[in-house]
């Protein structure tokens, strides 16, 4: 048998095992990976049982390999609706062309899309509304593909036909549109990397809890700029000292009689 029967008739027999419920050997070993796999990564799992009956990200990984059997061996209308039912039951779309490798884990799951054409390696952990997409209306290969154990954290967005580097880990809120090399850190919008094989890379190593702040700094400078003026005036015209000064307490006095509780309940506003 060549290639492309055997790949086609392999697919049959997973799609026909999966349908009638039965229950050969690799079958039932990958289930017991998938729940391992959460076991390991969630410190949440108390017990196989709860995973099982629990974990919606199971669940539309299981669906999904139901659907993407009968995807390969061109089953029309059927396998998306499965990914649909999958969608509506979990809050998790999978399209049934997806290539899920072994110990996959979605935590919590809910809002997480992953498209046609995206490969995924095997110990790859998503969280909740990660979107694996792609970029236009271009044809072929236009969704991601991902390393071996990558973390990609929520609300993550890896779009287009880009590569994912084994052991990467992706930060929340990050939206990833170039390749990220292996064993990365990658973090903002468009994402970029920070730490490659354990080393910090494009940015010194700065303490974030005392950064400046430039409006404080700016209006700092122009209230210093006021008060050289007024003292240049001062000296110029020594009379209007005294009248500034009255003024000064005149307008403190407005702003106290203004801030005070029975004013402002009176219309004083602030």
């Amino acid at each position: 048998m060549n290639r492309p029967l055997a790949t086609m008739a392999d697919a049959a027999e997973g799609a026909w095992c999966a349908v009638r419920g039965g229950r050969p050997r690799h079958f039932v070993a990958r289930m017991r990976r998938d729940v391992r796999a959460v076991k390991e990564r969630d410190p949440a799992a108390t017990s196989s049982f709860e995973i099982v009956t629990s974990y919606s990200g199971l669940h539309a990984l299981w669906l999904h390999r139901v659907a993407h059997p009968l995807y390969r061996c061109g089953v029309p209308v059927v396998p998306r609706w499965i990914s649909q039912v999958n969608r509506f039951l979990t809050g998790i779309e999978i399209h049934p062309g997806a290539q899920i490798g072994e110990g996959f884990f979605i935590d919590h799951g809910s809002g997480v899309v992953i498209g046609e054409t995206t490969e995924i390696g095997d110990n790859v952990t998503l969280y909740q509304g990660v979107t694996l997409g792609g970029t236009g209306k271009e044809h072929g290969k236009r969704h991601p593909t991902l390393g071996d154990n990558v973390v990609v954290g929520s609300g993550a967005s890896v779009l287009g036909s880009i590569k994912v580097g084994a052991n990467a880990k992706i930060g929340s809120g990050t939206v990833v549109v170039h390749d990220v090399p292996a064993n990365a850190t990658v973090v903002g919008n468009p994402g970029h990397p920070v730490v490659v094989d354990g080393q910090r890379v494009g940015i010194p190593d700065i303490d974030y809890t005392h950064l400046p702040d430039p409006v404080a700094e700016a209006i700092k400078c122009v209230v210093e700029r006021i008060i050289a003026l007024e003292n240049e005036l001062d000296e110029i015209d020594p009379s209007r000292k005294d009248r500034r000064r009255s003024r000064i307490v005149a307008n403190q006095a407005a702003l106290d009689r203004l801030l005070h509780l029975d004013d402002f309940t009176d219309g004083g506003g602030i």
